[in-house]
C-alpha cells in the first residue's frame, strides 16, 4: 500500500521534502509505501499509465501485418515481438497500482479517450516494409527514453524499464536488419523502405515529446530524477545514432536542412511541424479514431475473460474457507 501522500499545506510538508529530495539526490530509490510527494506520485501514475498505454495501443499497427509476413521466419518474430509488447503493458500496469491507481481506472482513462498514448501509434502501417522502420525508429527512439527511464527514482518504474529495454533493444535490431536487407534488395525493395523511412521520420522525432519550452512537466520530472534528461536532449541522441545509419545504408532523410555540425558533434535537423504533432495529440492524427475503436472493441469482447476470472477467484475463495 502506497504510504502518505504529501501535500503543500500538511505541517510537516518542508521537512519531509527536503529529506525526500535528499534521498534523490544520494540515487537512493523511492519504493511504494515511502513518503512522496503527491505531486510526485500524479506525475508517475500520468507518466507509466500513459506508457502502459503506448504499449497496448502500439500492438495494433504490428498485429494487423502478422497474417500477411512475407515468411514464416518474419511471422515468427512479430508474434514474438507483438507479444512482448503486450508483456510490457502488463509490467508497467502493475508499476502504476502500487502507486495506489486501479486498472479499471486506467483502462477507463483510455477508452474514454481522457488519457494519452504515444503519438505515433495513430499513423497508419500501409507496406510491410513499415513494420521494419517502426522496430528501427519507432523501438529506437523509445529506448532512448526507456534507458533514461531505467535510471528513474521511482524503484517500480525503474525495474520494470530494466526488462522492458532488453527486449525493445531486441525489437530495435531486428527492424534495423529488416529495412537494411530491402535497402539492399531489388529497387521495388529499396523504394518501399525509403518510403517508409520518408513516412516515420518525422513522426518518430516528435514521439519524444514536444520542445523544452513546451514541455511544463519537464522541469518538475527532472527535479525529482523521474526523468534526468530533457525531450530535446533526448531526441538529439536519437538523431545522432539514427541519422547517419540511415544514410549509410544508401537510404535518404525527408529533411533537406539535415547537417552534420563538426564544431557540436550534433547532426542539426530542420523544424519540426509542432502543429501536426499537438493535432495528433488532441486526436486528430489520420488514424487516433480507428485505434481507440478497436481497443474499445477489444475490451468488450473481452468482457467474458474478466467475469471468468472473477468467478473463478470467487469460488476458489469459498473452498479456502470451507477448507
Amino acid at each position: 500500500m502506497p504510504g502518505k501522500f504529501g501535500k503543500p499545506t500538511d505541517p510537516d510538508y518542508g521537512e519531509r521534502l527536503a529529506e525526500f529530495e535528499a534521498r534523490i539526490a544520494r540515487g537512493e530509490k523511492i519504493e511504494p509505501g515511502d513518503w512522496m510527494p503527491e505531486e510526485y506520485r500524479r506525475q508517475l501514475v500520468r507518466m507509466i499509465s500513459q506508457h502502459a498505454h503506448s504499449e497496448v495501443v502500439g500492438m495494433l499497427p504490428e498485429g494487423a501485418w502478422i497474417t500477411r509476413a512475407p515468411s514464416l521466419k518474419r511471422k515468427m518474430i512479430l508474434i514474438a515481438k507483438v507479444q512482448d509488447e503486450a508483456g510490457h503493458g502488463q509490467y508497467l500496469y502493475h508499476a502504476a497500482e502500487t502507486l495506489g491507481v486501479t486498472r479499471e481506472e486506467m483502462l477507463e482513462a483510455l477508452l474514454s479517450g481522457k488519457a494519452k498514448y504515444s503519438s505515433i501509434f495513430n499513423y497508419p502501417t500501409l507496406t510491410w516494409a513499415d513494420i521494419g522502420t517502426i522496430g528501427w525508429l519507432v523501438d529506437g527512439a523509445a529506448i532512448k527514453n526507456q534507458t533514461m527511464l531505467a535510471q528513474c527514482s521511482y524503484g517500480p518504474y525503474s525495474r520494470a524499464m530494466v526488462r522492458i529495454c532488453a527486449e525493445e533493444t531486441f525489437h530495435h535490431k531486428q527492424g534495423k536488419e529488416m529495412v537494411i536487407l530491402y535497402a539492399k534488395g531489388t529497387p521495388k525493395q529499396r523504394a518501399m523502405a525509403q518510403d517508409a523511412i520518408n513516412r516515420w521520420w518525422w513522426p518518430a522525432l516528435m514521439m519524444l515529446g514536444p520542445h523544452d519550452s513546451d514541455s511544463p512537466n519537464t522541469p518538475t520530472l527532472v527535479r525529482w530524477g523521474i526523468k534526468t534528461k530533457t525531450n530535446d536532449q533526448v531526441r538529439q541522441e536519437f538523431i545522432n545514432e539514427h541519422a547517419p545509419e540511415i544514410l549509410e545504408a544508401g537510404l535518404t532523410l525527408p529533411d533537406p536542412e539535415l547537417r552534420y555540425d563538426e564544431a557540436t558533434g550534433n547532426w542539426i535537423h530542420g523544424p519540426i511541424n509542432w502543429d501536426e504533432f499537438w493535432a495528433v495529440v488532441n486526436g486528430n492524427g489520420p488514424m487516433n479514431k480507428q485505434r481507440l475503436e478497436a481497443r474499445r472493441r477489444a475490451h468488450d469482447e473481452g468482457a467474458w475473460v474478466r467475469e471468468a476470472l472473477a468467478a473463478y477467484a470467487a469460488r476458489k475463495q469459498q473452498t479456502a474457507v470451507a477448507v
